[in-house]
């Protein structure tokens, strides 16, 4: 354990620490963590976030939260709800191109040529113009998941279908390193500028997600084709309104899909890094994509674009 707390202390080598579930640290160690600003992740065995550990020092860095609550007073937040929705869209005309579907430029022109002064309904057109393009983009893309598992149409974390719950599922895991990228960017997770504000949501965090989302879908699609009807297990759900059966990739296929979704963030992009490279991994974007939002937030920077990678 001596060891293991020496190691925590070269930091530049080490950023985080994650532990899952029946693992065991001593309290030494993560006191050797706190001070040495590493982070420990706690997590399920298949990977699920259920704790962070973070030293008291990260809440010091109150400016950036400051700026982030001023944005929404001062006309950026229309701007940035605005890049949010044209870079999603961006990122989903890239993989109806790689795989030779028809794609839609014009969609990014109603996006611009919304006029209005009130917030939330700027958001709310804004949404309906993207879930308007959602599902000319889902409609497409199943067509590509093997004929036995491919669903009719895009259902969100109450689908009944395996595949679609497959999709939920990854975008789980992007959102817990989204998540983790804005708190190491001195964020407030809970304050988006695209999705309102809502107890227990983290709306930052879900807008943060749209820049990403079509690098999931990519992965999924090309991981489905590997996939048969049998790979799904059923188990019966009952809520207030109906009961049924709803499919999921069986415990050993879950376990390989995540360990491989995992692997897939270190995937190189070809995307300059901030300080030196022309490539990065994809975790790397997202975090570093996250500190550039922080520093025009804090208006250290002109204006911010989100880097979308082309694949």
């Amino acid at each position: 354990m001596e060891k293991l707390t020496a190691i925590f202390c070269l930091r530049t080598e080490i950023g985080e620490v994650i532990l899952k579930s029946g693992n065991a640290v001593s309290t030494g160690a993560l006191a050797s963590m706190g001070f040495w600003g590493i982070d420990a992740l706690i997590t399920t065995q298949k990977g699920k976030l259920v704790v962070m550990l973070r030293s008291l020092d990260d809440d010091s860095h109150v400016k950036t939260r400051i700026c982030q609550y001023e944005a929404l007073k001062d006309g950026r937040a229309f701007d940035i709800a605005n890049q949010f929705v044209k870079s999603k869209i961006e990122g989903q005309n890239v993989i109806l191109k790689k795989y030779g579907l028809k794609t839609d430029t014009s969609i990014k022109l109603k996006v611009d040529a919304i006029e209005t002064e009130d917030l939330m309904l700027f958001r709310r057109r804004l949404t309906q113009i993207e879930a308007k393009f959602s599902q000319f983009y889902f409609k497409q893309i199943f067509e590509l998941i093997p004929e036995k598992i491919r669903p009719e149409s895009r259902k969100t974390f109450k689908a009944y279908d395996g595949t679609n719950n497959l999709f939920n599922l990854a975008y789980e895991l992007l959102a817990w390193k989204v998540h983790r990228a804005l708190i190491g960017a001195k964020l407030e997770p809970y304050l988006g500028f695209l999705h309102s504000e809502q107890f227990g949501k983290p709306s930052l965090v879900c807008d943060f997600q749209e820049l990403y989302r079509y690098l999931i879908d990519d992965f999924v699609i090309q991981y489905c084709t590997r996939l048969i009807k049998r790979d799904f297990t059923c188990k019966t759900k009952m809520s207030a309104q109906k009961k049924g059966k709803r499919e999921y990739l069986n415990d050993v296929e879950t376990k390989d899909f995540t360990s491989k979704l995992n692997n897939y963030f270190e995937t190189m992009v070809e995307i300059p890094r901030i300080k030196v490279g022309e490539k990065q991994t994809i975790e790397t974007l997202i975090n570093e994509e996250a500190l550039l939002f922080a520093k025009y937030l804090r208006n250290e920077k002109k204006e911010w674009n989100p880097r979308i990678p082309r694949i």
